[in-house]
């Protein structure tokens, strides 16, 4: 069973990083492989919605995206990560994300998601709302801890202090260890929930 993190911030040793360090600790623990993957200093230009990607398979911008792309598919959770900029995540993470889950056509349901956020004070739960929409149009299980998902911080290292968000972060994974290990097994004597075929409603006629 393997995590991917996406570590949104564009500082490597930042406030962001100290929140997944608890959380990959305790994914260690709890036998769960995982690979953290600093995207927030990336150079990533945003989606331009032209439809090359259900024809080639993947992103036409051949970057870090496709890159990340069958990390992704392989891997039975996702954590994003992101500081806040302006009451919203890193826009450099939101471009990723915009062209991974547009581009990529493989069944994302019941991989496990969990967004992390980090702020000096405010809007961390406008930027938690902001990540976790990601997973629920996917049929991706959304992981909880007993606070919203955040850790606070403005200097480098200060999220260290943080002994309430740094808990959170590790019942986070706790959380999330559960989720992908009861999948995994539901999935053996259950299988996988009926898909039924799309449907599009346009209210312009």
């Amino acid at each position: 069973m393997k995590v991917l993190i996406l570590n949104g911030s564009p500082r490597p040793n930042g406030n962001t990083t100290i929140a997944l360090k608890e959380m990959e600790n305790v994914f260690a623990e709890e036998g769960i492989e995982y690979e953290t993957i600093v995207v927030g200093n990336k150079d990533i230009r945003g989606c331009i919605a032209c439809g090359k990607c259900a024809e080639n398979g993947k992103c036409v911008f051949d970057d870090i995206v496709n890159e990340i792309a069958p990390k992704f598919e392989e891997a039975d959770g996702l954590v994003i990560a992101s500081p806040v900029y302006y009451a919203s995540a890193n826009a450099t993470l939101m471009a990723l994300l915009h062209r991974l889950f547009f581009s990529t056509h493989f069944d994302k349901t019941m991989k496990v998601g969990a967004s992390v956020v980090c702020a000096r004070r405010g809007g961390c739960s406008a930027t938690f709302d902001e990540m976790n929409k990601f997973f629920t149009i996917s049929g991706m299980p959304v992981a909880s801890s007993q606070y919203w998902n955040s850790i606070h911080g403005r200097d480098e290292g200060e999220a260290s202090q943080d002994e309430e968000g740094k808990h959170t972060m590790r019942v986070l994974a706790r959380n999330m260890s559960f989720l992908i290990k009861s999948i995994s097994l539901g999935k053996e004597k259950y299988g996988m929930p009926e898909k039924e075929p799309d449907v599009y409603t346009n209210f312009i006629r």
